[in-house]
């Protein structure tokens, strides 16, 4: 997945429309978007009492519409002391304002600011893990054409994240390297020491989530860190888990989010002061899918995950992992777009029909940008992406209530509020 998407001749290394003509996401479907971000950008300025230098980073910025749409819709007043910057793999885009700076990397420590990053987490590389035959969690190995074999058994870091964030069911096998680690609840066996917690968790407990069907959900072309070897497994058949009372479910999927939570990590330790978001279709710990999430999408359409470098290969993301993995900076909200949105002011209702007939062109106008609204905050589609707000320095109690009680911010304090807590969950 790494080589496909960011190796030579990856996906969001080809020079070009970029993901637009790819797919369509929030900043694509209507100026709105980089409104209501350039609101909340305004909001974090005001907490932070109008720094001389306001630090707006937006990771994975494809060809910068959004911040080419903040910048437009900002005060003057916050224009002049903005520092836009893009990070992303691609080249700087031809004809882009020259007051937005543009690099692979986040640039440098202690920013203050917003950094944004819509749709980005999605595109970080996992390794994609299958229960084989006898419930043993293993590496999914796809080839260029998609071909698919199973590879070892999850082990590490990977199986100890599966047990806390990924339960795959009764019967899943994993490889431990420590005490308890891959040993599976609810009388999973792994080889970290007996029955216990571990990869297998407390089973499927009625998960929801849907099968992603084009191409089957191909795997990954080889693991996350090649250096880890994994430890070998215990190989129980299915005698001996029938006879422990393990119900064997092969085929179940999952994606560690390990590399995920750290790169969400990388880029809020950048923050000296400020706001992170993180704003990507997600699940959270009671939706899981049972055959997980991985997909492409290739000129608009959905296809099969065919790790060619022509298609974006995605998965939906556990913003609640990344959160906890951040939480020691501050107070965190999880919510959805549709509530975001409606927070920093885009409710999408229609105009009264009475200004049809005293002003049409106005009403037409209107009528428009509801339709846009509403598009952004259907909780069927856009509306139930997952936003992840992390704080970093703007409690002094570290719980928020500085930023909650500022009257000048009120929508940075309506997502900040109890009232904006929630999960988002949704497919692109």
């Amino acid at each position: 997945m790494a080589t496909a998407l960011y190796g030579p001749g990856g996906f969001y290394r080809s020079a070009g429309p970029g993901p637009a003509a790819h797919f369509r996401t929030s900043v694509h479907a209507s100026p709105l978007y980089a409104r209501a971000v350039a609101r909340l950008l305004t909001e974090v300025d005001t907490v932070l009492g109008t720094p001389p230098a306001l630090d707006f980073v937006d990771i994975g910025a494809g060809r910068g519409e959004l911040l080419t749409g903040v910048l437009a819709a900002l005060p003057p007043a916050t224009a002049t002391r903005v520092r836009p910057y893009g990070v992303e793999r691609a080249p700087r885009p031809e004809g882009l304002d020259a007051r937005i700076g543009w690099g692979e990397e986040i640039p440098g420590h202690g920013l203050t600011g917003l950094l944004f990053a819509n749709e980005w987490l999605d595109n970080v590389p996992v390794d994609v893990v299958e229960t084989d035959a006898e419930g043993v969690a293993r590496i999914v190995l796809v080839a260029p054409d998609g071909s698919e074999r199973l590879g070892e058994p999850v082990s590490g870091a990977d199986a100890e994240w599966l047990a806390r964030w990924w339960p795959m069911g009764e019967g899943a096998v994993c490889s431990g390297t420590g005490a308890g680690a891959g040993a599976g609840a609810g009388g999973g066996v792994g080889a970290g020491g007996g029955v216990g917690s571990g990869c297998a968790g407390a089973g499927l407990r009625g998960a929801a989530g849907r099968r992603v069907e084009p191409g089957g959900g191909a795997g990954p072309e080889a693991r996350a860190e090649p250096g880890v070897r994994a430890e070998p497994g215990l190989r129980a058949g299915p005698g001996v888990l029938a006879e422990l009372g393990v119900l064997v479910e092969p085929g179940l999927r999952a994606e560690p989010g390990t590399g995920r939570d750290a790169a969400w990590a990388a880029a809020v330790s950048h923050l000296g002061r400020g706001l992170a978001v993180a704003v990507d279709y997600a699940h959270s710990a009671h939706t899981r899918p049972a055959f997980g999430t991985l997909t492409g999408f290739r000129a608009g359409r959905e296809v099969a995950p065919v790790p060619d470098g022509t298609t974006d290969l995605t998965a939906h993301v556990a913003l609640d992992a990344c959160a906890a993995a951040t939480a020691h900076h501050g107070p965190a909200t999880l919510t959805r777009q549709r509530e975001a949105l409606r927070a920093l002011g885009l409710a999408g209702s229609r105009p009264p029909l009475s200004l049809a007939s005293t002003d049409p062109a106005a009403y037409v106008r209107a009528l428009a940008g509801a339709g846009e609204a509403s598009e952004l905050t259907d909780p069927a589609g856009l509306g139930g992406f997952g936003w992840l707000l992390q704080t970093v320095g703007l409690g002094a109690d570290r719980t928020g209530t500085a930023v909650r009680a500022m009257p000048d911010a009120p929508g940075l304090s309506a997502l900040l509020g109890e009232e904006a807590r929630g999960e988002g969950e949704a497919g692109r």
